[in-house]
């Protein structure tokens, strides 16, 4: 951690209006996660003595998403947005007394690293006013140029609007990430105008002030994907993309083998042992912890499920919220499980729901099984003990316990409490009626 006092501005008040959403851009997820939420993260990485958030009034529901993250997080409202200097200006107040490097950050790009931040702030510790992160897109167009002097360092941002036909021919563009010096910023952010081609208060006229007092501008030059904006749904796809082959280049230095990376999906929370063997389209939503020898076989989905060492999952197979695997537990295809504790070797190998449920060490539940866990007003609970045997196509209607070692037969409906040891067998009896079939054929056939 950079030994200088931090504090970081998230800019999160434009409207998103190229993602045609009620929802407000910024809380669109990537890996499981608002976007905000990634920028936020990435700059607690830092230890920021303060973070203020800026939102407009249009989406009040950004401000009470980043308090339920941190309610010490200061809200500002930027109302009417007049440029990005005006959206830094709201947050002065949260930044009254602090003295350090303002990290300022934008809500909609998630990719940033941590180690990126630390790099920034790096040059405010080592005397620049304002420090930049610059990157050089395929196509730059639309962002504003870094004008570097003969030694490399930072004298101008400009604005394509705003450029010369000379300065748009530069292919070293603005990426919207700064660190200035909180004595600067409080000084001369008030001598930023709106003279310009949109009318606006451009923060990047903040590096204009610096050279203009003899200040050092610093320039650090990322990857394009690191400060990817996602303004459109296309972006966010792509950035998605991005994050998912981060996720999974993790993976495998972890020690994990995914047999087809590209068809493997992790949330931004994912934890993956070591020596664990996931398959071919196997989706990770929020909330799962996956213990080391666990293998994860084709077109699983899990999501807010630990599995511990040794377990098997799927092919097919669904792990709901709250489903809990031990120790080298197998649950196999076509099986859902939610809500419910899977004992140590236990066995649901397929064509099964487990639903609030404890299932105990080394019991095997048989194909077609049902835990017929809610009645239409609440749910209920089913036990089965360890070792017990449940049979092909059984119903248990919870609340229910099976004791440890008993056997219920295949085809039955258990509404009643198994003692240990014991067999439990609720179906109809079967009935033979000699020469049936070879009479309803025939008087069948002299219809026709």
């Amino acid at each position: 951690m950079t030994d200088i006092n931090i504090a970081t501005v998230v800019l999160a008040a434009g409207h998103g209006k190229r993602m045609k959403s009620a929802k407000p851009k910024v809380l669109h997820e990537i890996g499981g996660k608002p976007m905000i939420a990634h920028v936020i993260d990435a700059a607690k990485t830092l230890a920021p003595a303060k973070i203020a958030v800026i939102i407009g009034d249009h989406a009040p529901e950004v401000g009470d998403f980043v308090q339920s993250m941190d309610p010490y997080i200061a809200v500002a409202v930027q109302s009417p947005p007049q440029g990005t200097a005006h959206a830094v200006e709201q947050a002065l107040p949260a930044l009254k007394g602090f003295d350090g490097a303002v990290l300022i950050l934008n809500g909609d790009t998630p990719l940033v690293r941590e180690e990126t931040l630390q790099a920034l702030v790096g040059e405010i510790k080592n005397g620049a006013a304002v420090a930049v992160l610059g990157f050089r897109p395929d196509d730059p167009a639309f962002y504003g140029r870094l004008k570097l002097n003969e030694q490399g360092a930072l004298e101008a941002i400009v604005e394509t609007r705003d450029a010369t036909e000379e300065e748009r021919k530069i292919d070293l563009c603005n990426g919207g990430v700064m660190a200035i010096e909180a004595a600067f910023l409080h000084a001369r952010l008030k001598d930023i105008d709106n003279n310009n081609a949109k009318n606006e208060y451009y923060l990047t006229d903040i590096v204009g002030l610096a050279r203009a007092d003899r200040r050092k501008c610093a320039m650090f030059e990322v990857d394009p994907d690191e400060i990817l904006g996602a303004d459109s749904r296309a972006d966010l796809a792509e950035a998605e993309m991005i994050f998912q082959d981060r996720a999974r280049a993790e993976a495998l230095e972890g020690g994990a083998t995914l047999h087809d990376p590209s068809t493997v999906y992790f949330s931004h929370d994912t934890q993956i042992g070591q020596d664990v063997v996931i398959g071919p389209s196997v989706v990770f939503g929020p909330g799962v912890i996956i213990g080391n020898n666990v293998e994860i076989k084709a077109f699983s989905h899990l999501e807010g499920a630990r599995v511990a060492a040794g377990a098997t999952v799927g092919p097919f197979a669904r792990l709901r919220p709250g489903a809990n695997l031990l120790e080298s537990a197998k649950v196999g295809n076509f099986v859902e499980i939610k809500n419910a504790d899977i004992g140590k070797g236990a066995k649901v190998s397929h064509l099964t729901y487990i639903g609030d449920a404890e299932i105990g060490a080394g019991a095997n539940i048989g194909a077609g099984t049902i835990t017929c866990n809610y009645d239409g007003f609440s749910k209920h609970k089913t036990t089965i003990g360890a070792g017990a045997f449940i049979g092909s196509n059984s119903s248990l209607v919870a609340p229910l316990t099976i004791g440890a070692s008993a056997y219920v037969g295949s085809g039955s409906v258990i509404t009643k409490d198994v003692d240990d040891d014991d067999l439990a067998v609720a179906r109809g009896r079967q009935k033979a009626v000699k020469g049936w079939a070879t009479r309803f054929r025939k008087t069948n056939q002299g219809e026709r």
